[in-house]
């Protein structure tokens, strides 16, 4: 049973969120068709721009994505105190640049000030404007209607894009937040589409090195090889002409009490690297790739996360959680906080779902 969007978001437990959009029937409408033999990567483009230009416009910050053929996952940040900053004609420019139909309401309210209705009228709408605007629904339906829209006039059909609602996991604690942007980063990787982090187009973690990249005097071979990949030009031409947010940085994420986390763009770089040589390697080097992998990287020790769990989760991650992905505390803690926000369960007291994957992973 689907359930509603406001049982699975709660910004008081956590701002960040693990969102995936899956295309229609799983069809490769971003990818090589391998029926009609035609190619649509420039879909993932599409995507990729689209969702920087959303983020400029929403209080919401991409911590990380991932673009394959037929779905999208992405890590999202809700900067609620950026919201909150915002003044009101901040406000109505954000959301009108978005909805330009909306000027015309401002513009009559303010017509008519003299009016306490339609004082009161306008200050309810710059309300309204100020939650959607950090509401992950909307940030999804802006973007999933308009790439359904400008797929469909390009196929000249009409129709469904995508196959229904997204979905979301709600990560409450650093140990999630980590895992999931690992999971998402190292997609491709995972499913045999490349084999280095560097090949992995339109993934939040090429874009993290091309960044990197740009800023090294003297390049590496592979840094020089990056920037010269033909998927990659959207990322190191100029910027277009809407403006479009950069990704989250690593030294900005932090938890829910404002302690940053364990975790350096560097170290971050150095994880990912060792995990694809495990991922890569045979029966024979697995064990002695793990064993490397649990020694060498700091994050892991930092965490509290053994070498078999790290690999368990960024393997599976999303099947081992449904709405919400942490400890076991964190977990039970999501819950109790939702009862007692009003959300009105028919079992409140009934398994929750995670808790046997939070032992197995976190060892909580």
């Amino acid at each position: 049973m689907t359930r509603a969007r406001y049982q699975q978001v709660s910004l008081d437990d956590t701002p960040y969120y693990h969102c995936i959009s899956r295309c229609v029937r799983r069809a490769y409408l971003c990818g090589d068709d391998p029926v009609s033999g035609q190619n649509f990567d420039h879909r993932k483009q599409w995507l990729v721009t689209r969702i920087k230009q959303l983020s400029s416009q929403f209080s919401i910050d991409i911590c990380a994505y991932a673009v394959m053929s037929n779905h999208y996952h992405l890590v999202l940040f809700v900067n609620k105190k950026k919201a909150e900053s915002w003044s009101d004609e901040e406000v109505i420019q954000h959301w009108t640049e978005l909805f330009p139909r909306n000027a015309s309401l401002i513009k009559t309210l303010r017509m008519n000030m003299k009016s306490r209705a339609a004082q009161k009228q306008l200050a309810s709408t710059v309300s309204l404007w100020r939650e959607r605007l950090m509401d992950i629904s909307w940030f999804m339906r802006c973007l999933n209607e308009s790439i359904a829209r400008r797929a469909n006039k390009e196929d000249e059909c009409s129709g469904r894009f995508w196959e229904g609602r997204f979905k979301s996991q709600a990560l409450l604690d650093e140990k999630a937040v980590v895992t999931c942007m690992a999971y998402v980063d190292l997609n491709p990787v995972r499913a045999g589409i490349s084999e280095s982090l560097e090949a992995s187009d339109f993934t939040s973690v090429q874009e993290r090195l091309i960044n990197h990249a740009k800023k090294v005097k003297n390049r590496s071979y592979r840094q020089h090889r990056l920037l010269t990949r033909k998927n990659t030009k959207h990322l190191v031409g100029r910027q277009t002409v809407r403006k479009q947010a950069k990704l989250r940085p690593m030294a900005e994420l932090a938890t829910m009490s404002d302690d940053a986390l364990p975790v350096s763009q560097q170290s971050y770089f150095d994880l990912l690297e060792n995990t694809c040589k495990a991922l890569h390697s045979n029966e024979q080097d697995k064990r002695r790739n793990l064993e490397a992998l649990e020694m060498k990287q700091k994050i892991l020790q930092d965490l509290g996360i053994s070498a078999d769990s790290w690999m368990k989760s960024i393997t599976a991650f999303q099947k081992h959680y449904s709405i919400a992905a942490g400890s076991e505390d964190s977990l039970l803690h999501f819950h109790e906080s939702r009862i007692k926000s009003g959300v009105d369960f028919k079992h409140p007291h009934k398994w929750i779902r995670g808790i046997a994957s939070s032992k197995l992973l976190y060892g909580t």
